[in-house]
Formats: C-alpha cells, sequence, structure tokens
C-alpha cells in the first residue's frame, strides 16, 4: 500500500486491511529524490543525509498505518523509496501479490488533481506487474 498525507491513501491502507488473507501488510512511502529537488551535481553529495530525511518524513505516516492495523492482528512492514513515485511503486511491485492504493494521492505531478484518477495512480496502473486495486 504506497502511502503518503492523502485520505485516499488511508482508505486504501484500510480496504487493504479489511479485505487482507495476510497477517502482514507493507506501507510504502516514496519522498522525492534528492536529484529531482536539487540537481544532480547535490544530490550526490547529500545521498546519506536525504536518505536519512526521507525515513523521518516517512515515521508520522507509519505510525498512522500502524494505528490503523492495530485492531486487526496484522502486522505493517515499513519501507522508505526515493524517486519518482510511479516509478518507485512499480519497480518495488513485483516482490507483492497486489498494490492496493488511493485513486488520488496528496497531489498529482502537475501539482493539480487527476479527473478520475491521479497521474501516480494511472501510471501503477498501466505499467505494473501485478494487479492494482484503487480505492477512492
Amino acid at each position: 500500500v504506497p502511502m503518503d498525507d492523502s485520505a485516499m491513501a488511508e482508505r486504501a491502507l484500510e480496504y487493504a486491511i479489511e479485505t487482507c488473507t495476510d497477517p502482514e501488510i507493507t506501507v510504502l512511502h516514496i519522498v522525492g529524490s534528492a536529484t529531482m529537488m536539487m540537481g544532480d551535481a547535490v544530490s550526490l553529495a547529500l545521498e546519506d543525509d536525504i536518505d536519512a530525511a526521507a525515513r523521518e518524513r516517512a515515521e508520522p505516516v507509519f505510525e498512522r498505518a500502524r494505528g490503523l492495523a492495530a485492531d486487526h492482528d496484522i502486522e505493517v512492514r515499513t519501507v522508505v523509496g526515493v524517486g519518482d513515485p510511479a516509478r518507485a511503486i512499480v519497480n518495488r511491485a513485483d516482490d507483492y501479490d497486489t498494490v492496493v492504493m488511493g485513486s488520488h494521492g496528496e497531489h498529482s505531478e502537475d501539482g493539480t488533481r487527476g479527473f478520475l484518477i491521479g497521474n501516480v495512480a494511472r501510471k501503477v496502473f498501466q505499467r505494473s506487474p501485478v494487479p492494482v486495486t484503487t480505492v477512492r
């Protein structure tokens, strides 16, 4: 379940918890890469700092996920990724049976919300090697 700070991502996690037959759910939080934020030269110098900052930024999202799963006897495994969200989700999808995600995240790539499905969800749906369930 890819999660950001959006209500849609939280709904997707709730759906996954309610329908999960496995005792474990993986929650993935993606933070933009240093290259996306600052350029190539800076990204190499700050790579370790960016990874640490990404883990720190993800922790409130993971705490919320653990809280939602606590009453359901489901363990939440957490993974932090850095980079383009759609690409990072698709690159990890082979490790799982399915991807469950919100139909819209916090923001679309262009800062707006998509009409029926957000940009990241649409790309994941089109490119994922495993089934994708989108939740509204």
